[in-house]
């Protein structure tokens, strides 16, 4: 049988330096594929998303951007609204508030059925705030 003749029947050579670099590059593709599906799902999110479908981001970690429209505050404690654009969402902070009007990044876990308790009804709360869908802050920055 001629050189020709095997070929066709088993196929191309491969060496075994063509077999690394194409396992190499598979493994450095399938690394770089889980990565990014990692990321996109710890990724910002919009206020519409969470909104449209709070029980898929109940207690867990989002991040959102936007702009503080309402912002109140009592020793270093309070709440502030953002709105990004998309809708509005109440962020419940113990790290200090922003000001209205401010741009931030904020991190923090959705919480549904959130309740101030007695605190809410001795307090003139705005509307949406002493119960609802909240953002329970762990960081903000400003943008």
């Amino acid at each position: 049988m001629t050189k020709l003749a095997i070929t066709a029947a088993i196929g191309p050579c491969v060496t075994p330096l063509t077999s690394i670099r194409t396992q190499s590059r598979l493994v450095l593709l399938t690394v770089l594929s889980v990565s990014v599906l990692a990321v996109a799902g710890c990724g910002a999110r919009t206020v519409n998303q969470v909104l449209a479908d709070p029980s898929r981001y109940r207690d867990r970690e989002v991040k959102l951007s936007g702009a503080v429209v309402d912002s109140y505050s009592f020793v270093n404690r309070g709440a502030y609204r953002i709105d990004d654009g998309t809708g509005q969402l109440w962020v419940v902070s113990d790290k200090g508030v922003p000001r209205v009007s401010a741009r931030v990044t904020v991190k923090g876990r959705v919480r549904e059925g959130f309740n101030l308790g007695s605190l809410g009804d001795r307090i003139n709360l705005p509307a949406g705030l002493g119960s609802g869908l909240v953002l329970l802050e762990s960081s903000h920055t400003a943008d």
